[in-house]
């Protein structure tokens, strides 16, 4: 029997030749990601155990997001310790604040993310750079201190689900109605400690900032990694961001690799989708639901704050007025100001709508677009649970940045279509 993609590269991360679901292995890891939140926990628990050291200063990526620019003492003093930390191990790709973006949009961004690498962070989404061809995960603060100090961890292989994506998208249809219509079949425990693995003609046409949409939401489906597979959107993505000269090794799944499931889809007869609250397994067609009235737009966060994303957004406001509370926060400083040089601002400006520095802050209920009680948001980011964005009784609907965008004008659930 053949192997996975995942188990290929696990295989290599631990020096075998062959690796079955279900085995235990110790793992080298190429890439840590750290953020505000999960690091100064895992720096606090290494020096409890007198541990101050890391594997090595080149292969840990450090970056402020969720709580960028401080909001308040608490997150100064967090930011205050990643700065400290990260400078006395003279972390060589440290973005301090000025260039710090949202941690899942400024990887693969700046480069550091490649084929065949195992990758973990101190976040839930780090299954993002699954579309890369990589092992990517998301870890706690007491495993995130073990892979800084020691560079290894020990994972579980998973099994793998096949998701085979057939057709064209329609217009007005974005990956993210695919992802949101994947998780609507299969529920939020689905794929639980599985890899999802995306195949089909459906990706051929989607770019790699569609694909990391995608694979940023396998975790909503309980995914161990999300993962597709290289090719020549792949490589090119890879040859204008990758600046360092170093190779990347590429892993096929075998034709006899072993699938638990597999789940086909047919892109083309996929609505706009919004996923209603408090799961974003509660997806539902646009036609179904188009009317609902709103009460804030949110275009942003690690699933859709990258510029194609914007340009969508841009390309449905332009000339019109939000009707409703909307907020537009571009993923990376260079994202930001690729927006602003393409004229995206001015769109979003004579809209009304409020631009801000890359953060989080809104997508966890941190700051930049808190709700009040009762209130209802459209948001492209990927998670609508209970209070997720501010009062536990507030309401939180997933959709595309298209949707987002039309619902904007419109102050209430509306299909993107009419506008594009």
């Amino acid at each position: 029997m053949g192997m996975t993609i995942t188990q290929k590269i696990l295989a290599g991360a631990a020096n075998k030749e062959k690796m079955v679901p279900g085995e235990l292995v110790d793992a080298n890891i190429d890439v840590v990601m750290c953020h505000d939140v999960t690091t100064p926990s895992a720096v606090s628990m290494l020096l409890e155990k007198g541990i101050d050291r890391v594997f090595d200063a080149e292969k840990i990526v450090v970056t402020p997001d969720h709580f960028q620019p401080g909001k308040d003492v608490k997150s100064a003093e967090l930011h205050k310790r990643l700065d400290k930390w990260a400078k006395r191990h003279k972390i060589k790709h440290y973005y301090k604040i000025g260039k710090a973006g949202v941690c899942h949009a400024l990887l693969p961004e700046q480069g550091h993310i490649r084929p065949g690498q195992v990758i973990v962070g101190g976040d839930s989404h780090t299954c993002t750079y699954g579309a890369f061809a990589a092992f990517s995960t998301g870890i706690g603060s007491t495993d995130l201190a073990a892979a800084i100090a020691t560079g290894k961890l020990w994972f579980k292989v998973p099994e793998s689900i096949k998701l085979v994506l057939h057709g064209s998208l329609g217009p007005g249809v974005y990956s993210k109605d695919v992802i949101l219509a994947v998780i609507a079949r299969i529920g939020t425990d689905g794929a639980l400690y599985k890899a999802m693995e995306f195949v089909g003609s459906a990706l051929a046409e989607m770019s790699m900032e569609a694909r990391m949409t995608m694979t940023n939401m396998a975790i909503e489906a309980g995914a161990k990694n999300g993962i597709i597979g290289f090719d020549e959107t792949t490589e090119k993505y890879l040859d204008e961001h990758l600046t360092d000269g170093q190779d990347y090794t590429v892993y096929e799944s075998d034709s006899d690799a072993e699938y638990v499931a597999t789940e086909e889809f047919d892109c083309s007869k996929i609505e706009p989708i919004v996923a209603f609250p408090h799961l974003p397994s509660g997806g539902v067609p646009i036609t179904e639901c188009a009317g609902k009235e709103m009460d804030q737009a949110y275009i942003g966060s690690c699933t859709n704050g990258r510029i194609e994303d914007l340009r969508v957004a841009a390309r449905i406001l332009k000339g019109r007025k939000a009707s409703v509370r909307t907020i537009i926060v571009p993923a990376t400083p260079m994202i930001w100001k690729q927006a602003k040089d393409e004229g995206l601002f001015d769109a979003f400006y004579d809209a009304d709508c409020v631009i801000a520095a890359p953060t989080c802050g809104a997508c966890l209920g941190g700051f930049m677009g808190v709700l009040a009680e009762g209130e209802k948001c459209v948001s492209t980011t990927n998670r609508n649970f209970v209070g997720r964005m501010g009062h536990p009784k507030s309401e939180v609907y997933l959709a595309s940045p298209a949707t987002a965008a039309a619902s904007a004008v419109e102050g209430k659930l509306t299909d993107p279509r009419k506008y594009l």
